[in-house]
């Protein structure tokens, strides 16, 4: 039985494989297949967490993945997983399908407070994906041993061949820099 830790070691695409499956899909729009194959279920849960209506959530999945093949010529890589541009689709969806359903039935405001909150919290993490692409190469390494594949101090430390203090000091500096940058209230 494999753990959370080996999972998430062998699950997450390479940004470079991401990258390239985006990049043959703007020229062959055939292969587009691949990344809606792979983004389907992230975009519908996200969808149907907000909808709640299955019919809708369906029609809205739809929607987005219509929207993304149509402007996907013009999608420009910016260190930064598709899911995010997908899911960014996603939000003005639910928001345009609310807004829509507000001249039928009333939607309490809560309800599009909640969604745009949740699209804030969507970009901030597009925000932090880039700004971790921007850290020293060492900084960077680290970040992504820690938290994306989430190995412990001392399994990093073996990998890069450092100490564990050392370790600890470059996971302390890039996430300061990370804080500053954020603003200080994300990371």
């Amino acid at each position: 039985m494999r753990t959370t830790r080996q999972a998430a070691r062998k699950t997450p695409l390479q940004e470079s494989d991401e990258r390239l499956l985006v990049e043959a899909a703007k020229s062959d729009p055939a292969k587009f297949g691949v990344l809606y194959e792979m983004q389907f279920e992230r975009v519908y849960a996200f969808i149907s967490n907000r909808v709640r209506d299955r019919a809708i959530a369906e029609d809205l999945t739809s929607e987005v993945f219509y929207k993304a093949l149509a402007n996907l010529a013009a999608y420009e890589w910016r260190e930064v997983p598709f899911a995010a541009w997908l899911l960014r689709i996603a939000a003005n969806a639910v928001i345009d399908r609310g807004k829509r359903a507000a001249r039928e039935l009333p939607v309490s405001e809560d309800q599009l407070r909640s969604v745009k909150a949740e699209l804030r919290v969507v970009e901030d993490r597009a925000r932090l994906f880039r700004l971790v692409g921007q850290l020293p190469e060492a900084q960077r390494q680290v970040v992504h041993m820690r938290f994306v594949e989430q190995l412990s101090i001392r399994e990093v430390a073996a990998r890069l061949a450092k100490t564990d203090g050392a370790i600890k000091q470059l996971q302390l500096r890039a996430l300061q820099r990370l804080r500053a940058q954020m603003g200080g209230g994300y990371v």
